[in-house]
C-alpha cells in the first residue's frame, strides 16, 4: 500500500518552489550581500529537506548558498514536523537529534536554538529542549500569558523539574551539543508578524496597503529589546502572491532598516546580547500553546474525537515499531506523525472555509481521517505479519 501521493507531493512542491522558495531565496541572497546588518533564520523540517533532495535539488542548493554567507542561522526542530513532544520524550529527542545531524550535514551548522513544531510550547517542552543542549527556544507571545508585558523582552521558563526517567531518556538520546544551564524564550510578536503574513494583501484591513515605511514605524514604536518576527516562508510568493508587491516590500524594508540603523539579528545573536543584560522575566506556560488559530492552543491538531483517536493510536505503535527494527517501517510510522495529517482532520471552522480548508488536499476532514485510518490499519498489519 502506498501511503503518500508522491505525484501530488512533487507537483505541489514544484509549484511552491517556483512561486516562493526560489525567488524568495534569490531575493534574500541579494539582501544579505547588499546590507551588512541583514540577517535571517530558518526552521526547516527534515521531511522538507527530504523533499528538496527528491524533488528540488535546486531549492536545496539555494538554501546552501544562503548558509554560505555566514549570516543565516538554521534552527533545530523535530525531523518529521511531529507532535512527538506531546507523546514520547524518546521519539521527540531522537527526531531532534536526527534533525540536528541533517542540518550539520547540509549546512555546516550545529543548531543552538530550537523551534518546536508549530511553535508548540510549554514549561515542560522548554526544559526538555534545555536538557538537549539548546540555549534558546521560540514560542508564541500569548497575550493572556504575557499579562500586559511586551513580547519584545527576554524571557526564561520557570524552574521545572523533569521526571528522572525522562531526563535519563534525554541524556541517552540527546543531540551531540553542549548542554545549556539555562534556556531563553524568544516570543513571536504576533501582531507585527501577522500584519505581513496574513493581512498584507487584505483590502478590507484598515492598514491596507501596507508600505515598508509604515511597518518600520510600527516596529520602532513597539519598543523592547528585540522584535521577533516569525512567519511561514510561504508568506513570500505563495500566501502573498508576487503581484501583491510582497517581494518589493521586503526589499524596501531591508533598505529602510539599514538607513534607520535597525539591525537584524539571528536568534543566537539575540540570546547572546540578552545574556549580558541579565534582566530576564519568566514566561510561565503550564498547558501547551502554539501559533495556530485564534485559540493558540492544540485544538488545530487535537480538537476533536477523530484527531485524538488518530494521535493516540499512532503513538501506541511506538514500542512495536521500534522493536521490529525495520528502517522502512520506522520511516513510514514517522511520516504518519507529520502534524499536517491531524491538521487536515480539524472540523472547528470547516463550514467557514478557513485556513484549514485552504491547505487540505481532502474534500473534508472526515476523508482525511478515512485515509489516515487506512494507512494505520495497513501499518498494524505489517507489524503483525512482518517476515
Amino acid at each position: 500500500m502506498d501511503y503518500f501521493d508522491e505525484a501530488n507531493n512533487r507537483s505541489i512542491f514544484r509549484k511552491v518552489a517556483e512561486k516562493c522558495y526560489l525567488p524568495a531565496n534569490a531575493l534574500m541572497l541579494g539582501l544579505l550581500n547588499t546590507y551588512p546588518d541583514f540577517r535571517i533564520s530558518y526552521s526547516i523540517s527534515g521531511v522538507f529537506l527530504d523533499q528538496c533532495r527528491t524533488y528540488g535539488p535546486d531549492v536545496l542548493e539555494s538554501f546552501q548558498r544562503l548558509a554560505d554567507t555566514g549570516k543565516v542561522e538554521f534552527l533545530a526542530e523535530t525531523y518529521y514536523h511531529s507532535l512527538s513532544s506531546l507523546a514520547s520524550p524518546e521519539e521527540y529527542c531522537q527526531q531532534v537529534k536526527k534533525h540536528v545531524q541533517t542540518i550539520e550535514e547540509l549546512f555546516g551548522q550545529t543548531p543552538s536554538v530550537f523551534r518546536n513544531t508549530e511553535l508548540i510550547y510549554s514549561n515542560h517542552i522548554a526544559h526538555l529542549a534545555r536538557l538537549m543542549g539548546f540555549t534558546g527556544i521560540l514560542a508564541e507571545g500569548v497575550d493572556g500569558l504575557l499579562a500586559g508585558r511586551s513580547p519584545n523582552h527576554p524571557f526564561v521558563p520557570p524552574k521545572f523539574r523533569i521526571p528522572a526517567e525522562q531526563e535519563t531518556i534525554i541524556r541517552r538520546n540527546r543531540p551531540p551539543i553542549r548542554r545549556s544551564q539555562n534556556i531563553h524564550v524568544l516570543l513571536k510578536n504576533y501582531r507585527l508578524s501577522d500584519d505581513v503574513a496574513f493581512r498584507f494583501s487584505d483590502r478590507s484591513w484598515n492598514g491596507y496597503p501596507l508600505n515598508a515605511e509604515t511597518f518600520t514605524d510600527w516596529v520602532q514604536r513597539s519598543g523592547g529589546h528585540s522584535v521577533n518576527l516569525f512567519m511561514d516562508y510561504e508568506t513570500f510568493g505563495e500566501h502573498q502572491w508576487a503581484d501583491t508587491g510582497i517581494f518589493e516590500f521586503l526589499a524596501t524594508l531591508s533598505r529602510i532598516w539599514q538607513e534607520r540603523g535597525i539591525r537584524c539579528e539571528t536568534p543566537s545573536e539575540v540570546i547572546r546580547r540578552w545574556r549580558k543584560q541579565k534582566n530576564e522575566e519568566t514566561y510561565d506556560v503550564h498547558a501547551p500553546i502554539s501559533w495556530a488559530d485564534r485559540e493558540r492552543d492544540l485544538s488545530a491538531w487535537k480538537g476533536n474525537a477523530i484527531q485524538n483517536a488518530s494521535f493516540t493510536s499512532l503513538y501506541e505503535l511506538e514500542t512495536a515499531v521500534k522493536a521490529l527494527g525495520d528502517p522502512a517501517v520506522l520511516e513510514l510510522w514517522r511520516k504518519l506523525q507529520i502534524s499536517d495529517h491531524l491538521y487536515y482532520m480539524c472540523t472547528k471552522y470547516w463550514s467557514d472555509g478557513d485556513v484549514h480548508k485552504y491547505f487540505s488536499p481532502y474534500e473534508s476532514p472526515y476523508e482525511a481521517y478515512r485515509r489516515f485510518s487506512h494507512a494505520m490499519h495497513d501499518l498494524r498489519y505489517r507489524l503483525t505479519n512482518h517476515e
